[in-house]
């Protein structure tokens, strides 16, 4: 995995390659065993170089042999054997044995139709001198990021935004409607991103410049069976479909020049993927763990079956509080948005452990949820459609009591108050977003922490209506179940998951994150399935659980999920906090920066600093608020530096 970045002058003057340099230096921490720089008038290409595959002659920028088309590439293409032979076939000679080069050759053949033939994670850009044409692609579920801008006469981009603001006249300012997305759905929504005029290529897009004009097209996205064409299809022929394709998807995924290894969480998802990958190991399998100190959030036990179950030489790492409050600076530094979780914290100090391990890379179990139905919400909507058809049963909503047995304040609550808190009115049912209105609204009520000037400039936008205007136009035909699965890979699958706990976590300490259960084989595969496959009844995953059966440990496949978290507001007021969290928080700070109202923050801060018990929206809005602090203190040029310890925090 690398960082890349580069430019296109659109009024013909020179690039400096002194400036592609700055860039790359900012994405030092992606690619720290090389780095290069091409320039040819008024375009410049740069790259730095994490090396995994073809160690000494994968150097880039690298270019075809006569010169006409440079590329810069982040990522890898998995099936870069098989496309390679089948190139080597058709008459092409190739001069590296890396991935790079296949994506080169297969542009020459196929143009930009060439993403269709790739199986991988990449964010990659393609000079043709031939016809002065820049072209950018994107990863169909945005494993990997890619962002640009205009600026004077410029087109910029690069893998991260830190390297788009090191070019001088790129101007740093919050994009109140993308944080407004945020505060709704965790994420901003492509292209939108939290920086005014900043936009990140959505997945499964590419880009072409040409003449100063871009084009974005897409070429790929997730598309369910309808509600008609469904098949009942038996469970045991399915699961063993599922298997061999994670097997093969597993396979492909260990094609590496350096050492492999796997995060271990405990649960089925990494746990399966482990077992799969061990198969193919020769050396006795590496895999890395999160401990906490919290029982609450601790899988531990769970981990340590699953690596004895396995024979894994297993690592942890143990995770306090305290530790999510110092690092969450560098966190929010690579985040490059706010977040509303500390979640991604104890994931920087993984991949550190990962990285000091001498491991490069990691093969983990993301996107089995989204694809294979495993999140509670899924399970919270099917409850509140079945309490939906009986809307005045006093016994459907004890359901999602059961659902949440670990959150004190619903099982407090009245069915008057369930049925509003969890969007069950009549008139809820026909809503496109009914799987998500919960969620939703009650992040949006974060916004009552926004600033009268944010909230003025906000009234007339909705993000809601920005997303229902982009919903494939066989959304309706598709089934409850699959319409959520949609919306959460859209939205949190490859805007948080796989970017703020995923690709920017890993990257930070120089680690490459890989995903089975997203290879597009099996996730098309699953798409197609019944929803009863996914999830029986209420037993979520179910064909994942009978494809994993025997090779994982019993008490793993029957365990009940449990989402992963961690520590939230309360890890920011322990015995010695840092000096940023009040720096930040108070009211003078606040007022600079000119996000939120300082009276409600005040307020809710002092709640912490109490003791007194907090709620999942106080969390959220606490670790928003800072996480936002952090980013307009760390990035823009509108605010005053501040000068306490947080300042000295890598940046």
């Amino acid at each position: 995995m690398c960082g890349i970045a580069g430019l296109v002058k659109l009024e013909q003057t020179s690039v400096e390659p002194e400036l592609l340099w700055g860039m790359i230096e900012a994405l030092a921490h992606r690619g720290p065993d090389d780095n290069g720089v091409f320039v040819n008038s008024n375009v410049g290409l740069g790259h730095a170089r994490l090396s995994i595959i073809d160690l000494a002659g994968g150097h880039q920028p690298m270019s075809t042999e006569d010169g006409s088309l440079w590329i810069t590439f982040n990522g890898e293409i998995f099936n870069y054997i098989e496309l390679r032979q089948n190139l080597q076939k058709r008459g092409h000679h190739f001069t590296t044995q890396s991935d790079t080069e296949v994506i080169l050759r297969l542009y020459l053949e196929k143009g930009k139709d060439c993403v269709h033939h790739l199986n991988g994670q990449w964010a990659f850009a393609i000079w043709d001198t031939r016809d002065k044409t820049l072209f950018l692609s994107r990863d169909r579920y945005g494993v990997r990021p890619l962002f640009y801008t205009f600026s004077n006469d410029s087109f910029i981009f690069a893998s991260e935004i830190k390297a788009i603001l090191a070019c001088p006249g790129v101007t740093r300012e919050i994009d109140l409607q993308g944080l407004d997305q945020i505060f709704t759905f965790w994420v901003s929504l492509p292209p939108r991103t939290a920086f005014k005029n900043i936009m990140q290529l959505p997945p499964g897009h590419a880009l072409t410049l040409r003449e100063g004009q871009i084009s974005i097209r897409q070429y790929w996205q997730p598309e369910y069976v309808s509600t008609e064409e469904l098949a009942q299809d038996p469970p045991g022929q399915k699961a063993e479909e599922l298997l061999a394709l994670m097997e093969d998807a597993a396979r492909i995924r260990l094609r590496s020049d350096v050492p492999v290894g796997a995060y271990l969480s405990g649960g089925i998802d990494s746990t399966f993927t482990t077992a799969l990958i061990k198969r193919f190991a020769q050396d006795r399998l590496r895999t890395f763990s999160v401990a906490f100190e919290d029982a609450a959030f601790d899988e531990s036990s769970y981990q340590q079956e699953a690596s004895t179950f396995l024979d894994t030489s297993h690592s942890e790492v143990r995770c306090h509080a305290g530790d999510i409050a110092a690092i969450f600076p560098d966190v929010i530094w690579h985040t490059e948005q706010p977040v509303l979780r500390t979640a991604p914290a104890p994931l920087y100090l993984l991949s550190k452990l990962v990285r000091d391990s001498g491991f490069k890379v990691v093969l983990t179990g993301e996107g089995a949820d989204e694809i294979l139905g495993g999140y509670d919400i899924f399970k919270e909507a099917k409850i509140r459609r079945f309490w939906g058809r009986d809307v005045d049963s006093r016994l459907r909503p004890l359901l999602l009591k059961r659902l949440y047995p670990y959150m004190d304040n619903i099982q407090r609550q009245p069915e008057a108050y369930l049925r509003q808190f969890f969007c069950v009115r009549r008139e809820d049912l026909a809503n496109p977003f009914f799987s998500h209105l919960p969620r939703w609204e009650l992040t949006s009520k974060l916004k009552i922490f926004f600033s009268h000037d944010v909230k003025r400039e906000l009234q007339t936008h909705n993000s809601l209506d920005q997303l229902r205007e982009e919903l494939p136009r066989s959304y309706s035909r598709w089934p409850g179940f699959c319409q959520a699965q949609y919306l959460e890979v859209v939205s949190l699958l490859s805007g948080y998951i796989l970017s703020s706990q995923g690709d920017r976590m890993a990257m930070a300490h120089s680690v490459e994150g890989r995903y089975p259960f997203l290879d597009h084989r099996v996730s098309e595969f699953a798409a197609k399935l019944h929803p009863s496959l996914k999830m029986r009844v209420l037993n979520e995953k179910f064909l994942l659980k009978e494809a994993a059966r025997g090779k994982v440990p019993a008490s793993i496949l029957s365990r009940s999920k449990q989402p992963y978290r961690a520590p939230d507001g309360k890890s920011f007021f322990g015995k010695r906090p840092p000096d940023y969290v009040d720096e930040l928080l108070n009211p003078r700070m606040l007022k600079r920066a000119g996000i939120f109202d300082p009276d409600p923050v005040a307020k809710l801060v002092a709640k912490f600093k109490a003791g007194r018990t907090t709620s999942t929206k106080d969390d959220m809005a606490l670790v928003g608020i800072l996480s936002t602090q952090l980013m307009a203190y760390k990035f823009l040029e509108s605010v005053p530096a501040a000068t306490s310890e947080m300042m000295t925090a890598r940046s």
